[in-house]
Protein backbone atom coordinates (compact mmCIF):
# COMPACT_ATOMS: atom_id res chain seq x y z
CA UNK A 1 0.00 0.00 0.00
CA UNK A 2 1.23 3.55 -1.07
CA UNK A 3 1.52 5.65 1.76
CA UNK A 4 -0.84 8.84 1.33
CA UNK A 5 1.05 11.39 -0.99
CA UNK A 6 3.15 14.26 0.34
CA UNK A 7 1.45 17.69 1.00
CA UNK A 8 3.80 19.40 -1.58
CA UNK A 9 2.24 17.02 -4.50
CA UNK A 10 -1.15 18.05 -3.15
CA UNK A 11 -0.43 21.51 -3.47
CA UNK A 12 1.14 21.09 -6.88
CA UNK A 13 -1.51 19.03 -8.41
CA UNK A 14 -4.46 21.19 -6.81
CA UNK A 15 -2.87 24.80 -8.10
CA UNK A 16 -3.03 23.48 -11.18
CA UNK A 17 -6.80 22.46 -11.33
CA UNK A 18 -7.24 26.13 -9.82
CA UNK A 19 -4.95 27.95 -12.73
CA UNK A 20 -7.14 25.39 -15.23
CA UNK A 21 -10.69 26.44 -14.00
CA UNK A 22 -9.95 30.08 -13.73
CA UNK A 23 -8.14 30.27 -17.12
CA UNK A 24 -11.19 28.04 -18.60
CA UNK A 25 -13.59 30.70 -16.94
CA UNK A 26 -12.42 33.69 -19.29
CA UNK A 27 -13.70 31.86 -22.22
CA UNK A 28 -11.55 31.30 -25.40
CA UNK A 29 -9.68 28.05 -26.19
CA UNK A 30 -9.29 25.57 -23.17
CA UNK A 31 -5.79 26.40 -20.85
CA UNK A 32 -4.04 23.34 -21.98
CA UNK A 33 -1.80 21.00 -19.91
CA UNK A 34 0.79 18.46 -21.32
CA UNK A 35 1.45 15.12 -20.16
CA UNK A 36 4.17 13.05 -20.62
CA UNK A 37 3.21 9.07 -21.45
CA UNK A 38 5.85 7.02 -20.52
CA UNK A 39 7.05 7.45 -16.92
CA UNK A 40 4.71 10.00 -16.21
CA UNK A 41 1.34 8.90 -16.79
CA UNK A 42 2.43 4.94 -17.35
CA UNK A 43 4.17 3.00 -15.54
CA UNK A 44 6.36 1.12 -18.45
CA UNK A 45 7.88 -1.35 -15.89
CA UNK A 46 5.32 -4.57 -16.73
CA UNK A 47 6.24 -4.07 -20.20
CA UNK A 48 10.34 -4.35 -19.63
CA UNK A 49 9.34 -7.61 -17.55
CA UNK A 50 7.54 -9.35 -19.83
CA UNK A 51 10.03 -8.78 -22.81
CA UNK A 52 12.63 -9.79 -20.68
CA UNK A 53 10.09 -13.47 -19.67
CA UNK A 54 9.99 -14.11 -23.65
CA UNK A 55 14.02 -13.88 -23.68
CA UNK A 56 13.96 -16.61 -20.97
CA UNK A 57 11.52 -17.98 -22.85
CA UNK A 58 13.55 -18.54 -26.22
CA UNK A 59 17.16 -19.35 -24.34
CA UNK A 60 15.51 -21.84 -21.74
CA UNK A 61 16.62 -24.83 -23.79
CA UNK A 62 20.31 -23.22 -24.30
CA UNK A 63 21.02 -21.91 -21.16
CA UNK A 64 18.52 -22.71 -18.55
CA UNK A 65 20.58 -21.45 -15.44
CA UNK A 66 20.15 -17.87 -17.09
CA UNK A 67 16.63 -18.61 -18.24
CA UNK A 68 15.93 -19.02 -14.31
CA UNK A 69 17.61 -16.33 -13.19
CA UNK A 70 15.61 -13.81 -15.28
CA UNK A 71 12.60 -15.31 -14.69
CA UNK A 72 13.43 -14.43 -11.30
CA UNK A 73 13.21 -10.73 -11.67
CA UNK A 74 9.70 -9.00 -10.16
CA UNK A 75 8.20 -5.65 -10.79
CA UNK A 76 10.21 -3.82 -8.20
CA UNK A 77 13.74 -5.07 -10.02
CA UNK A 78 12.99 -2.80 -12.76
CA UNK A 79 15.02 -0.10 -13.48
CA UNK A 80 14.91 2.93 -15.65
CA UNK A 81 18.01 1.53 -17.19
CA UNK A 82 18.29 -1.76 -18.81
CA UNK A 83 21.76 -2.83 -17.42
CA UNK A 84 20.38 -1.97 -13.55
CA UNK A 85 17.59 -4.27 -14.27
CA UNK A 86 19.61 -7.03 -15.28
CA UNK A 87 22.31 -6.69 -12.78
CA UNK A 88 19.34 -7.18 -10.50
CA UNK A 89 19.40 -10.97 -11.61
CA UNK A 90 23.03 -11.42 -12.41
CA UNK A 91 23.35 -10.52 -15.61
CA UNK A 92 26.72 -8.01 -16.03
CA UNK A 93 28.68 -9.98 -19.25
CA UNK A 94 28.84 -7.16 -21.65
CA UNK A 95 27.92 -9.29 -24.40
CA UNK A 96 25.36 -11.18 -22.77
CA UNK A 97 23.82 -7.17 -22.00
CA UNK A 98 24.09 -6.01 -25.60
CA UNK A 99 22.04 -9.14 -26.84
CA UNK A 100 18.74 -9.03 -24.36
CA UNK A 101 19.17 -5.12 -24.67
CA UNK A 102 19.28 -5.69 -28.76
CA UNK A 103 15.74 -8.12 -28.10
CA UNK A 104 14.12 -5.86 -25.63
CA UNK A 105 14.60 -3.06 -27.83
CA UNK A 106 12.86 -4.81 -30.54
CA UNK A 107 9.86 -5.19 -28.69
CA UNK A 108 9.70 -2.53 -26.52
CA UNK A 109 8.85 0.51 -28.71
CA UNK A 110 5.22 -2.07 -30.22
CA UNK A 111 1.79 -2.15 -29.80
CA UNK A 112 1.49 -5.43 -29.07
CA UNK A 113 3.45 -4.60 -25.68
CA UNK A 114 2.74 -1.04 -25.06
CA UNK A 115 -0.74 -2.00 -23.99
CA UNK A 116 0.92 -3.99 -20.83
CA UNK A 117 1.52 -0.59 -19.05
CA UNK A 118 -0.50 0.68 -16.41
CA UNK A 119 -1.32 4.15 -15.23
CA UNK A 120 0.41 5.53 -12.36
CA UNK A 121 -1.17 6.23 -9.12
CA UNK A 122 -3.83 8.88 -9.35
CA UNK A 123 -2.80 9.64 -13.53
CA UNK A 124 -6.41 8.51 -14.70
CA UNK A 125 -7.96 10.61 -12.03
CA UNK A 126 -5.98 13.63 -12.27
CA UNK A 127 -6.12 13.94 -16.16
CA UNK A 128 -10.05 13.17 -16.18
CA UNK A 129 -9.94 16.24 -13.15
CA UNK A 130 -8.14 18.90 -16.15
CA UNK A 131 -10.59 18.08 -18.42
CA UNK A 132 -13.61 18.37 -15.77
CA UNK A 133 -12.72 21.77 -14.76
CA UNK A 134 -12.17 23.06 -19.04
CA UNK A 135 -9.01 21.87 -19.19
CA UNK A 136 -7.39 20.50 -22.31
CA UNK A 137 -5.06 17.25 -22.16
CA UNK A 138 -2.24 17.15 -24.93
CA UNK A 139 -0.34 13.85 -23.81
CA UNK A 140 3.06 14.11 -25.97
CA UNK A 141 5.23 11.47 -25.77
CA UNK A 142 8.55 10.35 -27.51
CA UNK A 143 6.68 7.31 -28.88
CA UNK A 144 6.66 7.01 -32.63
CA UNK A 145 3.23 6.89 -34.80
CA UNK A 146 3.95 3.96 -37.10
CA UNK A 147 5.42 1.49 -34.34
CA UNK A 148 3.10 2.57 -31.11
CA UNK A 149 0.12 4.88 -32.24
CA UNK A 150 -2.55 2.04 -31.93
CA UNK A 151 -1.46 0.25 -28.56
CA UNK A 152 -1.02 4.15 -27.01
CA UNK A 153 -4.69 4.95 -27.77
CA UNK A 154 -5.90 1.75 -26.63
CA UNK A 155 -4.16 2.29 -23.47
CA UNK A 156 -5.47 5.43 -22.94
CA UNK A 157 -8.97 4.59 -23.72
CA UNK A 158 -9.14 0.90 -21.86
CA UNK A 159 -7.80 2.34 -18.61
CA UNK A 160 -9.86 5.77 -18.89
CA UNK A 161 -7.86 8.46 -19.72
CA UNK A 162 -9.45 11.15 -21.57
CA UNK A 163 -9.11 10.38 -25.60
CA UNK A 164 -10.84 10.97 -28.65
CA UNK A 165 -12.59 14.47 -27.16
CA UNK A 166 -12.98 17.90 -27.91
CA UNK A 167 -9.53 19.55 -26.42
CA UNK A 168 -7.76 16.23 -26.17
CA UNK A 169 -4.56 15.87 -28.06
CA UNK A 170 -2.15 13.01 -28.69
CA UNK A 171 1.13 13.92 -30.03
CA UNK A 172 4.07 11.43 -30.94
CA UNK A 173 6.51 11.48 -32.82
CA UNK A 174 6.49 10.93 -36.50
CA UNK A 175 9.69 8.99 -36.91
CA UNK A 176 11.36 6.73 -34.17
CA UNK A 177 14.55 7.62 -35.71
CA UNK A 178 13.96 11.16 -33.86
CA UNK A 179 15.28 11.85 -31.03
CA UNK A 180 12.70 12.44 -27.99
CA UNK A 181 14.34 15.33 -26.98
CA UNK A 182 14.67 16.71 -30.50
CA UNK A 183 11.16 15.93 -31.20
CA UNK A 184 9.59 18.11 -28.08
CA UNK A 185 12.12 20.75 -28.81
CA UNK A 186 10.06 21.12 -31.87
CA UNK A 187 6.39 20.65 -31.13
CA UNK A 188 6.28 22.26 -27.67
CA UNK A 189 6.05 25.72 -28.82
CA UNK A 190 3.80 24.85 -31.55
CA UNK A 191 1.36 24.29 -28.93
CA UNK A 192 1.34 27.81 -27.51
CA UNK A 193 -1.02 28.41 -30.77
CA UNK A 194 -3.34 25.90 -29.34
CA UNK A 195 -4.29 27.98 -26.16
CA UNK A 196 -2.38 29.07 -22.66
CA UNK A 197 -0.22 26.32 -21.68
CA UNK A 198 -0.94 26.35 -17.98
CA UNK A 199 1.40 23.08 -17.13
CA UNK A 200 3.65 20.38 -17.88
CA UNK A 201 3.89 17.44 -16.79
CA UNK A 202 7.37 14.81 -17.65
CA UNK A 203 9.37 12.51 -16.05
CA UNK A 204 12.50 13.58 -17.56
CA UNK A 205 14.34 16.49 -15.96
CA UNK A 206 15.85 17.84 -19.58
CA UNK A 207 12.01 17.51 -20.71
CA UNK A 208 11.21 19.81 -17.53
CA UNK A 209 13.86 22.28 -18.19
CA UNK A 210 13.10 22.68 -22.11
CA UNK A 211 9.56 23.27 -21.30
CA UNK A 212 10.02 25.93 -18.73
CA UNK A 213 12.53 27.53 -21.20
CA UNK A 214 9.61 28.03 -23.62
CA UNK A 215 6.76 28.34 -21.46
CA UNK A 216 8.08 30.37 -18.21
CA UNK A 217 4.78 31.11 -16.35
CA UNK A 218 3.56 27.57 -17.04
CA UNK A 219 3.84 25.25 -13.81
CA UNK A 220 6.41 22.42 -14.45
CA UNK A 221 6.25 19.53 -12.75
CA UNK A 222 9.11 16.59 -13.11
CA UNK A 223 7.17 12.87 -12.35
CA UNK A 224 9.78 11.38 -10.65
CA UNK A 225 7.97 7.68 -10.31
CA UNK A 226 11.18 6.22 -11.05
CA UNK A 227 12.69 7.74 -7.98
CA UNK A 228 16.39 7.71 -9.45
CA UNK A 229 16.83 10.61 -7.81
CA UNK A 230 16.81 12.76 -10.70
CA UNK A 231 18.04 16.79 -10.61
CA UNK A 232 15.16 18.81 -9.98
CA UNK A 233 15.84 22.26 -12.67
CA UNK A 234 15.00 25.44 -10.67
CA UNK A 235 11.86 26.74 -11.04
CA UNK A 236 10.37 23.12 -11.91
CA UNK A 237 8.30 21.16 -9.01
CA UNK A 238 8.65 18.02 -8.57
CA UNK A 239 5.37 15.03 -7.61
CA UNK A 240 5.88 11.40 -6.83
CA UNK A 241 2.61 10.33 -8.83
CA UNK A 242 -0.92 12.04 -9.65
CA UNK A 243 -2.52 11.59 -6.16
CA UNK A 244 -4.99 14.14 -4.72
CA UNK A 245 -5.85 11.87 -1.76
Amino acid sequence: MLPPPLPHQVQVLQQVLDRVSVAAADGGPPPIVVFGVDGALFDSRPRTLQILYEYADAVTSDDPELADAMRSLGIDHVHYLLSETLRECGVTHAELVRDVTSFWRERFHADDYVVLDVPNPGAVDFTCAVQEVGGGVVYLSGRDVHGMLMGTVASLRDHGFPIADVGVELLLKPDATLGTEAYKRGILPRLAGRGEVVAIFDDQASSCELARSIFPDANVSLVDTWMNEQYVPDGVAHVRDFRLL
